[in-house]
């Protein structure tokens, strides 16, 4: 005689919960994350209170659709609303403080941005009178080469607003 195997469907729920989490931990989406909700509410619970099985498999999924189409937008919404565009790579240059650290020479200087990068910089009517040591702000990226000003001095003083990313000034 076999064993009746619907007895360890709670099990099978379980191991069928687990899963979808570590999946969901390795994609980031809330979908299996739904889908082990789903599992774990409708399959086990309808299984912990002696439902049949075709009735365990009815109720995760009705649960698991539910919450895949009301609650994961919801909750991508809100996880999407506080995270803004953030520069990167060359955009995120712009704007940055540093030190000027080599004189101009043939209008070529150097200076150690705050991220610790070492930049070439291009002189301009604005840096000429920048001295070694002198605190600086990045205003534009030239290629591989950039453009600076002296730091204000005074909190409230305006920066030259930096140019956009998809400007063609440069070419």
């Amino acid at each position: 005689m076999l064993p009746d195997l619907t007895q360890y469907m709670w099990i099978a729920w379980l191991v069928l919960a687990l899963l979808f989490v570590i999946i969901e931990l390795m994609t980031l989406e809330f979908t299996f994350l739904m889908l082990a909700t789903g599992t774990l509410i409708g399959g086990l619970g309808v299984s912990l209170l002696g439902g049949p099985w075709w009735l365990q498999v009815l109720a995760a999924a009705v649960v698991s659709a539910l919450l895949l189409f009301t609650i994961r937008p919801l909750l991508l919404r809100a996880l999407h609303r506080s995270s803004g565009p953030h520069p990167t790579n060359v955009d995120a240059i712009a704007g940055l403080g540093g030190r000027f650290v080599t004189p101009f020479r043939n209008d070529i200087g150097a200076a150690r941005l705050d991220n610790g990068e070492l930049w070439s910089v291009i002189a301009t009517s604005e840096s000429a009178q920048i001295a070694v040591g002198d605190r600086v702000v990045v205003t534009a990226v030239r290629g591989a080469m950039v453009e600076i000003v002296p730091e204000p001095t005074h909190p409230d003083a305006a920066l030259p607003t930096p140019p956009e990313p998809n400007d063609r000034s440069m070419d």
